[in-house]
């Protein structure tokens, strides 16, 4: 047996034959215990080897003491601290840190690109996050200048854009131009192509078609042979365009125009409304056709003209001068492309400005708007725009260019019109001028949007924040002369209604032995005059803020509708007592008007106005005051209703004096308040005050005796309240008893404070049977006690409507007349 055999037999049988050690130092000690004795056995000649194995079998009882101590349920993603603790990998972490002794907590990755950002990875770059790390990549458009895919961090960022456009294949359509962005790209329609339906222009996927002839057709609704004939020549072009003969296409299009306007055929033989629609339809027609088609035109600046004077000037271009000026015979236009053109990369710009002379003839007596702050400016001087027609002092000329959004440029696009020498005079004034389309296909002229910079004899320099067809024109203007007469009569008159008018409101309401039917309509009257007259001296001329003033305009409209309905009331009521004058069917006139009177006081002047207002709402308020604008005939929502209202208390009025008339020869002498026929005639005129017939003098205000008629209207209808005053309270007996003992219990207040109720009442007593006695005269002794408390009067009457029904006992009809003298007069 070798040497080594018996080392390994004996080693053997050391490791198998003793039980084994408790722990793992033991196993270790007995381990070296036994190979050293083994190794001493042999002669000697390994005596070195005990110290030797000794160090070389330490380590394993070391390394055994170690794996004891760990903990073995450190979970996935993490290692052992000791026998109790675990900590997680790098690029993880557990809710309790990277060290935790939890053995239901997990290592979670941590996203280092999401907030709080913990890297960064510069400019044109991601992070992107993986499980228990992190890199960063260039942004889409972007590559790494190495050719690299991912780095680290911002110190090895070399993010460059990348040339979309120089890709193999091509990025874009091929009907599309390629432009380059940073980090991107665009795909824009090729010249003399246009955008194909359902495709976005300057996009990705941006699909172009060729430019073809737009669409134009003949307005609706005019006859005119010569503008048929016109519109086949347009078909017959839209048919046989190409883009390689735009230029052609143009040209002819330019002369079909001129054709059309130099020789006119019927066109001038229709009315002047349907006249600017056919206008309004060229102008935008052809605007829209050039636009389109003459972006298929070569780079520069072209002319076409025809023989009757309609020209056109274009310039393409795609780099170069960003400020274009066009000019023609008679204009000139100096624009920033800036402002009118997308952006570089939009493809060719397109400048064009057309003039067409002979448009003139259908637009020369269109109507002109003006703009808020231009009406203001002739408001402040008290000027207003003349009934006649504006001048056209320049031919019509329209720009456009390829971009259709010009309606608010930054910069205001200048025009310089030449036009014949003309000095407008002191009631003139010139305006620079667009043509405003209309819903109906026609328009008008309008200054929004354009000023006028200067002016010369023959020149004018026009300066508008949007491109369309534009013109200069001179409008008479003529000052409106306030009569300083007028205005003080008219403040001091209304002022006077005023006061009368409140202190009959208060007296209808406080006076309980003239409150009747007839005292219910004379108190909404003067309710309705006393605010229709209130709002008008205090809001007529607030003008500034536009809803307000439609607002104020609405309710003047209602409050003085409501005014006249209350007078048509009070005429029917006149009527009507009258006419039962035979027998006083007093009664019957309260019910019905008593059930008449408040729907249609205020319910119909309400209707009319809802009417107007949801028809026409933008004709409430004026440039120069907040009442109904005049234009469209508007005015007679309020001067029809009034007509009718006048006309019909005039028959009312005529036939109840008829009725009063046929009854003065049978009247009984001893009816002393029908005796005195002048109080009477008095009375009548003021009632047709009062019934608002005097109104109509306002429709006489024409002619050499319109000052007249003025002065007249004026003076009378101020003072409408001041005659509701003095013909119902202070011509009423009943009103000035009432007023006595007013007076009476103020002054007895001040002396018996104490006594004042006890008195009133007593007073108050006194005098019910005075009132029926006055009524009817001719009433016996046994009437007089039963009018005094003897049981006539029914629960809920007045002494008015008492006195009726003993006057029907009577055995003297006529003895009635009396109570209506006094109920319709006083």
């Amino acid at each position: 047996m070798s040497f080594l055999s018996e080392v390994r037999l004996k080693t053997g049988s050391l490791f198998s034959t003793p039980p084994p050690p408790h722990t793992p130092q033991d196993w270790a000690a007995s381990s070296v215990v036994g190979l050293a004795g083994i190794f001493t056995m042999r002669n000697g000649h390994l005596s070195l080897l005990p110290g030797l194995l000794t160090q070389l079998l330490l380590p394993l009882g070391a390394a055994a003491q170690k794996t004891s101590d760990c903990a073995r349920w450190c979970p996935l993603n993490s290692r052992c601290v000791n026998a109790t603790a675990c900590r997680c990998s790098p690029g993880f972490t557990s809710s309790s840190g990277d060290v935790f002794t939890n053995r239901l907590e997990n290592c979670d990755d941590i996203d280092e690109c999401g907030p709080p950002l913990a890297v960064s990875c510069g400019k044109f770059a991601n992070c992107q996050n993986t499980e228990g790390s992190f890199y960063c990549e260039c942004s889409p458009g972007y590559l790494l200048a190495s050719g690299a895919k991912a780095f680290r961090n911002e110190s090895e960022n070399t993010c460059q854009d990348v040339d979309e456009c120089s890709f193999r294949p091509p990025v874009c359509h091929n009907s599309t131009v390629c432009v380059n962005t940073v980090g991107s790209y665009r795909c824009r329609c090729r010249r003399g192509w246009e955008l194909k339906p359902g495709f976005q222009n300057k996009q990705m996927n941006t699909t172009c078609q060729e430019i073809s002839f737009p669409a134009w057709t003949e307005p609706p609704g005019i006859k005119s042979q010569g503008l048929s004939n016109f519109f086949k020549k347009v078909q017959v072009l839209r048919r046989d365009f190409k883009p390689a003969l735009a230029q052609d296409t143009i040209q002819g299009l330019i002369e079909g125009v001129d054709e059309l306007l130099q020789t006119l055929l019927d066109l001038e033989a229709l009315p002047r409304s349907e006249q600017r629609r056919v206008a309004a339809n060229l102008l935008a027609g052809l605007e829209d056709v050039l636009r389109n088609i003459s972006q298929a035109l070569p780079n520069g600046t072209l002319t076409f003209s025809a023989p009757a004077g309609t020209d056109l000037s274009l310039k393409v271009q795609e780099q170069g001068d960003r400020n274009v000026t066009l000019s023609l015979n008679q204009a000139k236009m100096l624009l920033s492309l800036d402002e009118v053109h997308e952006s570089s990369d939009s493809g060719p710009s397109v400048v064009g400005l057309v003039s067409t002379p002979g448009m003139a003839k259908f637009l020369a007596e269109a109507p002109l708007v003006l703009d808020h702050k231009q009406q203001a400016v002739l408001r402040e001087h008290k000027e207003l725009l003349g009934e006649v027609p504006p001048v056209l002092l320049s031919g019509v000329v329209s720009a456009f260019v390829s971009n259709k959004d010009t309606q608010n440029l930054g910069s205001p696009v200048t025009f310089i019109f030449s036009h014949h020498s003309v000095t407008p005079g002191p009631t003139q004034k010139v305006f620079c001028v667009f043509w405003e389309h209309s819903q109906d296909g026609g328009g008008h002229w309008s200054t929004t949007g354009c000023r006028m910079a200067a002016t010369r004899d023959a020149s004018t320099t026009c300066q508008c924040s949007h491109l369309s067809s534009f013109a200069v024109l001179m409008a008479h203007s003529h000052v409106q002369e306030e009569d300083p007469v007028l205005v003080v009569i008219t403040y001091v008159g209304l002022g006077l209604s005023l006061l009368c008018l409140l202190l009959a409101a208060l007296t209808f309401l406080l006076c309980k032995a003239i409150q009747n039917t007839s005292t219910s309509l004379h108190l909404q009257l003067s309710i309705c005059l006393f605010l229709a007259h209130l709002l008008f001296l205090t809001a007529i001329d607030q003008t500034k803020i536009k809803l307000l003033c439609a607002i104020i305009a609405g309710a003047l409209h209602y409050l003085y509708l409501a005014s006249f309905t209350w007078m048509l009331l009070e005429g029917l009521h006149l009527f009507l007592t009258a006419r039962n004058l035979m027998v006083v069917n007093y009664s019957s006139v309260s019910r019905f008007m008593k059930r008449l009177m408040f729907p249609v006081g205020y319910g119909v002047p309400a209707l009319i106005v809802a009417i107007s207002a949801a028809s026409r709402p933008s004709l409430y308020g004026t440039p120069i005051s907040c009442w109904l604008h005049p234009e469209k005939m508007f005015i007679w929502s309020f001067l029809g209703p009034v007509c009718v209202v006048i006309s019909v208390n005039l028959v009312l009025f005529f036939m109840t004096l008829w009725i009063l008339q046929s009854k003065l020869s049978s009247l009984n002498s001893d009816v002393s308040t029908l005796q005195n026929t002048r109080m009477l005639t008095f009375k009548a005129t003021a009632q047709l005050l009062i019934l608002g017939c005097t109104w109509c003098l306002g429709l006489l205000q024409v002619g050499p005796a319109a000052r007249v008629m003025a002065y007249l209207f004026t003076i009378i209808n101020s003072l409408q309240g001041a005659f509701i005053f003095l013909v119902y309270c202070l011509l009423s007996q009943q009103v000035w008893e009432q007023y006595r003992k007013w007076f009476r219990r103020a002054r007895k207040a001040k002396a018996e404070s104490e006594k004042y109720t006890l008195s009133s009442r007593a007073v108050s007593d006194a005098s019910t049977p005075n009132t029926i006695l006055l009524t009817c005269p001719s009433l016996s002794m046994r009437e007089r006690q039963s009018a005094s408390g003897g049981g006539t009067e029914r629960e809920g009457d007045t002494e008015l409507e008492a006195g009726s029904r003993l006057c029907n006992i009577s055995t003297e009809p006529d003895a009635g007349l009396e109570l209506v003298n006094r109920e319709i007069m006083t």
